[in-house]
């Protein structure tokens, strides 16, 4: 049996109940889960954690501008392949002459097929039933990529190219299929019917305690109130691209490695602000309104 186990998280990270019970009822139907919501609410993180928490052996594709499914299954090596058949006849020719010394093939044989198809994530997971496969921002990948995939989906086999060879797997026995998406492009509705979805909605900050517990459990919580504070406020200024979890992450790793006042006195003068806005517009933006209210931020902070 693959694994179904109920899982709610680990030690390094928190998985909500809705989440939790989405990725379960996938594995248990062996159905891909495909994961939306903005960058930095742990949607990538899911797969790594649970693979690691597991034991279990985890593939990774990440999509882009170029991907496409000879990539993502397997694609045939031309080249090695026409090389060692022009090794094989030199070979050959050599044994001709009376020549003991062979060129090296690698051990390939041309007759194989098989020993020249390069296999990727896909099919390197559909071989291992007990595995995780993380399909990684599919919305950045060409429309047809996952309209490619439905056939996978569905049948639950690959063809290797030229050797013809089929990689099949199981309904009972499929491996874990995460995939994630930040809605850059709407995903094609047939290939959203096959798969488990659910959406991460942003932490709220009793959450987002939890989770910063779990990456910096020995800081001091008046170092994570003042940043959260500050944090939360940036967030709700409509920014171009709002701070995100990863972010704040970041931020108080560097925090940190200060006395607890010292660090206090840092987050309040915004330092390393870098870590958290990302647009030169944004970053304008944020220092006029210091500017033009320079309390604001230390009148937050000291609050908590």
């Amino acid at each position: 049996m693959a694994e179904t186990v109920f899982w709610e998280g680990s030690k390094a990270y928190v998985c909500d109940l809705q989440l939790a019970q989405a990725f379960h009822m996938s594995r248990v139907l062996g159905m891909p889960l495909l994961i939306e919501g903005e960058p930095g609410t742990g949607k990538t993180e899911l797969p790594i954690q649970y693979a690691k928490d597991r034991g279990l052996e985890l593939f990774v594709y990440p999509t882009g501008s170029k991907s496409n499914v000879e990539q993502f299954v397997a694609r045939f090596d031309h080249v090695k392949y026409l090389r060692d058949s022009q090794i094989e006849i030199l070979n050959a020719q050599r044994a001709e002459k009376g020549l003991d010394t062979k060129l090296s093939t690698g051990g390939r044989n041309s007759v194989e097929l098989s020993d020249y198809v390069i296999k990727g994530p896909a099919a390197q997971a559909y071989s291992q039933p007990h595995s995780v496969l993380l399909i990684d921002e599919i919305d950045k990948a060409p429309r047809e990529f996952p309209n490619d995939l439905l056939y996978a989906l569905s049948h639950r086999k690959f063809v290797m190219p030229e050797s013809g060879e089929i990689i099949e797997i199981s309904e009972q026995d499929m491996p874990a299929i995460v995939i994630t998406s930040n809605r850059e492009q709407e995903l094609p509705t047939a290939f959203k019917g096959r798969c488990i979805y659910h959406y991460i909605h942003f932490p709220e900050p009793e959450m987002m305690r939890q989770i910063v517990a779990k990456h910096h459990p020995q800081i001091d919580n008046k170092i994570v109130d003042v940043a959260s504070d500050i944090f939360y406020h940036l967030r709700n200024l409509g920014l171009e691209r709002a701070p995100t979890t990863r972010e704040l992450l970041n931020w108080l790793k560097y925090a940190k490695q200060f006395a607890t006042e010292e660090a206090i006195e840092k987050i309040q003068k915004l330092e390393g602000i870098g870590a958290l806005i990302k647009t030169q517009s944004d970053l304008e933006k944020v220092q006029k309104l210091i500017l033009q209210n320079p309390d604001d931020f230390q009148k937050r902070s000291l609050a908590n």
